[in-house]
């Protein structure tokens, strides 16, 4: 009889997959790598318990201006930047999109250089630029004096720097050389990156054209899976009126057909919760809607003093705004916190994990990351019955907290090391105990 390979980890618990919530579930990983997600009666190894635990799959947000005191548009270091990897990765996030905004192209080059090395290093899953190509009246926390008409080589630029790292890019559509056979839309998707739409004041008219270039430009060029997204939907937007739809509408009607995924910042501040059950209602079924922070380096830190690019931040009772005319300038919270908060706008937990994990790693091409499914990395997140957050793993390892034993007891410990490194997240390995077993 073939020996049975060996199980590096067992989890158990309420257990939630793409697509349903496994009351008693069991989680097998082995190598870093998920073997078995289901109920114990077809585990290879079942422990004891059911424990009190939810495991979710480890999230993915692909907006993201940085955390810990860290900004991603800010930094001067690798190590820098990890700063905001960890605070995110901390609470749940083990796929993480850094985000820059307007800037001069040179201090564009240089950062994208800078994080295509973190990428290199697996900490990042790419990088998304967020201008300058940009409405100056939708302009948002924006700086408005860096935004420029649309250029085919910067986009080849800024593409070349990130080495393939170039995940997305953040353009108002009725910016002159965003759109048409030699335009930035067509460069984005040539370079293997998703065009997304955002502080724009154009018509729903242009948007929905930009939609439907950009979703031809995809196909074009070989990304039959990708599609085209709204950055943070609503917020820099001419807003949805019955008599001026503006692109709010054309967005939104794009992502219930299936044509475009719409970014919802839903933490509370930007949106209001009933505008987030709306648009999930609305979308969520057709793989429409993405959770994402919008986080700035505050996340996870007091209130005070903050730079955003060439802008000054106040953050005052966890809401950061420009200094200058207090426009909302970023998100504070991590995409866990965002993620409890759409389930308390009453979007059922399934499709709300599904808008923070799955539909978000289809954004960036990615299969094996934010779901619970044999064959997928190892990332879990356990959460206790509020969506706090108890545990974290990536590819197997433990990240942060301690994992609960199968009745919320600490579980014993295999291997001694309490973190995994920046320099060693992508591997595999002995991770701690975890609800019963390692082997």
């Amino acid at each position: 009889m073939t020996a049975r390979p060996p199980v590096h980890l067992v989890l158990r618990g309420r257990v939630v997959t793409p697509d349903r919530v496994i009351a008693d579930g069991v989680v097998v990983a082995q190598e870093g790598v998920l073997t078995y997600v289901g109920p114990p009666a077809q585990s290879p190894v079942v422990p004891p318990g059911p424990s009190t635990a939810t495991i979710l799959p480890g999230l993915v947000d692909v907006h993201c201006h940085g955390g810990g005191g860290a900004g991603f548009p800010d930094v001067s270091t690798a190590d820098e930047a990890r700063v905001a990897v960890r605070e995110h990765l901390s609470h749940g996030t083990t796929t993480l999109v850094a985000s820059l905004v307007t800037a001069a192209p040179a201090t564009l080059l240089a950062r994208t250089a800078l994080l295509a090395d973190v990428c290199d290093d697996g900490d990042l899953a790419g990088i998304h630029l967020e201008g300058p190509f940009l409405s100056p009246a939708r302009k948002g926390a924006q700086d408005p004096d860096l935004m420029t008409d649309g250029s085919v080589a910067l986009v080849r630029e800024v593409a070349r720097t990130a080495r393939g790292h170039l995940v997305t890019m953040t353009v108002a559509p009725e910016v002159r050389g965003v759109l048409g056979p030699d335009g930035v839309v067509e460069a984005l998707a040539a370079a293997g990156a998703v065009p997304s739409f955002g502080h724009t004041d154009a018509g729903a008219g242009v948007v929905r054209e930009a939609v439907g270039q950009a979703r031809a430009a995809l196909l074009r060029h070989g990304a039959r899976s990708l599609r085209p997204t709204a950055t943070h939907l609503f917020n820099g937007m001419r807003p949805l009126h019955h008599r001026d739809p503006g692109p709010v509408a054309a967005l939104l009607a794009s992502a219930a057909r299936g044509d475009a995924v719409v970014e919802l910042v839903g933490d509370g501040v930007h949106l209001d919760p009933e505008t987030v059950r709306a648009v999930a209602d609305v979308a969520a079924a057709a793989d429409g809607v993405i959770l994402v922070t919008d986080a700035m380096a505050a996340a996870g830190m007091p209130d005070g003093a903050y730079r955003l690019g060439t802008a000054d931040v106040v953050v005052d009772g966890g809401v950061a705004r420009l200094a200058s005319d207090g426009a909302i300038a970023g998100g504070t919270a991590h995409l866990l916190d965002v993620l409890r908060h759409t389930v308390a706008a009453g979007v059922d937990l399934v499709t709300a994990v599904r808008m923070a994990s799955v539909v978000p790693a289809g954004v960036l091409g990615r299969a094996d990351v934010g779901r619970l499914e044999p064959g997928a990395r190892a990332d879990l997140l356990l959460v206790d019955d509020a969506l706090a957050p108890l545990a974290v793993l990536r590819a197997g390892r433990i990240a942060s907290g301690d994992l609960p034993g199968p009745l919320g007891d600490p579980a014993p410990q295999v291997d001694p090391a309490p973190q995994v490194d920046p320099a060693d997240r992508r591997a595999g390995g002995h991770p701690r105990s975890a609800l019963g077993y390692t082997s």
